[in-house]
């Protein structure tokens, strides 16, 4: 494997772009307390924050962006859109408001996603079309989607232009690997991101993760955005605590050997194992 550091990138399909392999979550955290988190987020590396317009903090996500002093091109930010407006015309001016809070009218944002499959296809038909246009238009860099399976992403090909989506983020730890969605993803050349990789602390009592975490002197999180990592994933972890934010950084000084890395994939619960949603049923 090569040496992995903060600064480490895959790059998108059928584009120039390259996105940061961590990135920073900011679900559940409000107003002032999300600026701040993003702040000390910058400062400790990451330069990949993911938001959505669900969370109501694209603007503060916004803010931490102009203050942090990082050049805007060496950023990468993304928000996602949940729901459709009437048309492809009204969600698409929902794209781009949710642009401005991230970026300023003049901006753009780097990866904008939908956030569910869940609408039924002509809500995923008018939210792809529009952020086709926003694409298209500069507003948004990369497109992609968030807790689709693989017959979500085929129906696209019945009308996309761009195809396939850049990016899928799904729920993904030790307990739910979402092989069938991750393999077909893999396949197609699609980023998979991950999300909730510390599975919101549930876990920090396993035995096995705890021993990995033991022998490398490791906290369990740190163990599990590694272990991310290392399958080629792109991990989000949150957290509002300035230590922790810090800590989840520092993934970069061990390695996770074959055999420690398949004793976390033996914890797999399949689709019981979500704490959100499995796409994979």
């Amino acid at each position: 494997m090569s040496k992995l550091s903060i600064a480490s990138a895959l790059p998108l399909p059928n584009s120039s772009l390259t996105i940061p392999r961590l990135g920073f979550g900011v679900y559940l955290s409000p107003g002032h307390t999300c600026a701040q988190s993003c702040l000390t987020a910058l400062k400790a590396g990451y330069r990949h924050i993911d938001s959505a317009q669900f969370y109501r903090n694209e603007e503060q996500v916004g803010e931490a962006a102009a203050k942090c002093g990082i050049p805007r091109s060496e950023l990468f930010l993304t928000t996602k859109i949940m729901r459709p407006g009437q048309s492809v015309d009204s969600t698409y001016n929902s794209i781009v408001d949710s642009v401005k809070k991230l970026s300023g009218p003049d901006g753009y944002a780097d990866l904008f996603l939908i956030h569910t499959a869940s609408g039924g296809t002509k809500a995923r038909k008018t939210m792809w079309q529009a952020l086709e246009r926003a694409h298209a238009d500069g507003k948004v860099k990369a497109i992609g989607v968030s807790n689709w399976n693989g017959d979500h992403i085929e129906e696209l090909k019945g009308f996309a232009k761009v195809w396939p989506p850049q990016v899928n983020q799904i729920e993904l730890h030790p307990w739910c690997q979402q092989r069938k969605a991750v393999d077909y993803c893999q396949k197609n050349g699609i980023v998979i991101e991950s999300y909730c990789p510390l599975v919101r602390n549930e876990k920090a009592d396993d035995k096995t993760l705890n021993a990995v975490a033991d022998k490398h002197k490791k906290t369990t999180g740190q163990v599990l955005i590694r272990y991310g990592l290392q399958k080629n994933w792109v991990p989000l972890p949150k957290s509002d605590t300035p230590s922790r934010i810090v800590a989840n950084s520092e993934v970069y000084d061990f390695e996770l050997s074959s055999s420690e890395m398949k004793a976390l994939d033996d914890l797999d619960q399949g689709a019981s194992g979500a704490i959100v949603q499995a796409v994979d049923q």
